[in-house]
């Protein structure tokens, strides 16, 4: 009898001589039994089993047939993103988050917040995934927990870098870069690019703060089926996320608030028509208060690579309740 799997593992390999992934292995087991939330991954089971090799260890997932947000904004598929699907990803994740800071009886912080940790599902929903970094939040009464300075290079807030002081708004600095990412369609590192480019955030500000220039940044796969007010906004919210000072912020919750009203306004000026962005058009900044010239209308190739507006876009407004993690069992995958 033939059976289909709907679940995917991950694999942590484990040295003999190491326990450090054996420590994020456990730390994901815990945290995936506490947390319930449709934007965040869900926990199979696992599996733990000592042998000549070694310690190995696996989770399993629910299987997200659509891969990671970075899959599809590095090319490694065919399609690129449209921009109302980029929107849509960036609301689910930012959700998952506000979840994880604001709506448990405790606070859990992400602490490697990446588009390769954001996985897609059939119908692209987003959702969280690899907590083996997460750590809870400080007891009431203190602005902080300070550990070691973990994560990845270009995700990480300065100041966690710099003091090994973490708070929740270490992880809405992460969210401002993966916003750019977005925007760009480029990692916040890389390595192969010229000197000057290899740095997102240091790459993207001249062309952020001069609204003739501004397009130059936008992921070049999109070929101009955007509007360029609705880039602008999110452009906008990621440097709320980025401000040097943690307090100055917004919270995961004014996020997902921001994300909504972008998403609306986008979606009302496509009911009117598709944009066509040329290279030479001058794009007014929003903060001046000039208004911007009727886009030019163009025919059905938009909609072809655009999708289905009501079926991508789902304003979920419906909170959360209180999670009871003392009735979680978790789920145990035979090996053989």
């Amino acid at each position: 009898m033939l059976y289909t799997l709907n679940f995917i593992l991950c694999d942590f390999p484990i040295l003999n001589s190491s326990t450090q992934g054996h420590k994020e292995w456990i730390n994901e087991v815990n945290f995936l039994g506490v947390v319930n939330h449709p934007n965040l991954v869900k926990l199979v089971g696992y599996c733990a089993e000592d042998d000549e090799r070694g310690i190995q260890r696996l989770l399993v997932y629910e299987l997200m047939r659509n891969k990671s947000l970075e899959d599809h904004l590095l090319a490694r598929v065919p399609s690129p993103l449209p921009w109302m699907a980029r929107l849509k990803i960036a609301q689910d994740a930012a959700r998952g988050l506000a979840y994880l800071h604001e709506e448990m009886d405790f606070q859990l912080i992400f602490r490697d917040f990446k588009t390769s940790n954001i996985l897609l599902d059939e119908d692209f929903n987003a959702k969280l995934s690899d907590f083996g970094l997460a750590r809870q939040g400080p007891p009431e009464g203190l602005s902080h927990v300070s550990t070691s300075v973990v994560g990845t290079i270009g995700y990480a807030a300065p100041e966690y870098v710099q003091t090994g002081r973490l708070t929740a708004k270490s992880d809405v600095w992460s969210f401002g870069v993966v916003l750019y990412e977005l925007i760009t369609g480029r990692r916040a590192l890389e390595r192969n690019l010229p000197r000057s480019e290899q740095k997102l955030l240091e790459w993207v500000r001249p062309y952020v703060s001069d609204s003739k220039k501004f397009h130059h940044i936008v992921d070049p796969r999109l070929e101009g089926q955007y509007y360029i007010k609705s880039v602008q906004k999110l452009a906008s919210l990621a440097n709320k996320c980025l401000m040097k000072q943690p307090k100055s912020r917004p919270k995961m919750s004014e996020v997902v608030e921001i994300l909504g009203n972008i998403i609306s306004s986008t979606t009302s000026q496509d009911e009117d028509g598709p944009p066509v962005v040329s290279e030479a058009e001058e794009v007014k900044d929003e903060t001046t208060g000039e208004t911007e010239p009727d886009s030019t209308r163009q025919g059905s190739n938009y909609r072809k690579k655009m999708f289905d507006i009501r079926e991508m876009v789902n304003l979920r407004n419906k909170s959360f309740g209180k999670l009871d993690w003392r009735n979680w069992t978790p789920g145990l995958v035979r090996t053989w």
